[in-house]
């Protein structure tokens, strides 16, 4: 049980700077300061995580948490795109 709890300690923390980010890229119709790469390795890791759970047949609660961080980075990879096109709109005017 202690390291379940400490696993969604982790990625609670991991997790709460998400939403953050979000609202941060969303907010700012621009992919300066951003890298779809950076992006990319967390959603690989999220995804390991997942399938490490599935993979081990260790699938607790914890894995909800690994669910919800991978869907916020998938979130703020596609307001990326959009900031990318915003970009490139701009750069024609």
């Amino acid at each position: 049980m202690l390291p379940e709890i400490l696993e969604v300690v982790m990625v609670v923390s991991f997790g709460i700077s998400w939403p953050l980010s979000i609202i941060k890229s969303y907010r700012a119709r621009t992919t300066k300061g951003k890298s779809i790469i950076f992006l990319c390795f967390i959603l690989l890791g999220y995804a390991c995580g997942i399938a490490s759970k599935i993979a081990s047949h260790n699938i607790t609660y914890v894995i909800f948490f690994y669910i919800i961080n991978f869907v916020m980075v998938f979130i703020d990879a596609m307001i990326y795109f959009r900031n990318r096109r915003i970009d490139k709109e701009q750069v024609k005017e």
